[in-house]
């Protein structure tokens, strides 16, 4: 499988500010990943929870982090769900942030 296309994986680390309390501090990587457009059947199956799963990513495992949020040309989504696919890859579902308005 080729990876194409480029995600930046958002985290949060936490350092200390000039008075001594944790700040959280937005980390970004970026990773190299396909794209799996997401299932019939596991759209509706995730409707049926209140989740709104809109794209898959396919990503080497080992570059994982736990990162709750992901940056996709300039779109910001959540990741829902992460399934290990075999030893080096994961899929990580995403459903699309909605823009603070």
């Amino acid at each position: 499988m080729t990876y194409d296309h480029e995600l930046i994986l958002i985290g949060h680390i936490y350092e200390e500010d000039e008075w001594g309390n944790q700040v959280p501090v937005e980390a970004r990587k970026p990773v190299l990943c396909n794209i799996k457009s997401i299932g019939r059947n596991e759209f509706y199956n995730a409707a049926m929870t209140g989740l709104k799963p809109s794209i898959i990513f396919i990503m080497h495992g080992y570059e994982y982090e736990g990162e709750q949020e992901v940056e996709f040309e300039g779109e910001i989504y959540k990741v829902i769900r992460t399934y290990a696919t075999g030893f080096e890859e994961i899929e990580l579902t995403c459903e699309k942030v909605a823009a603070n308005g």
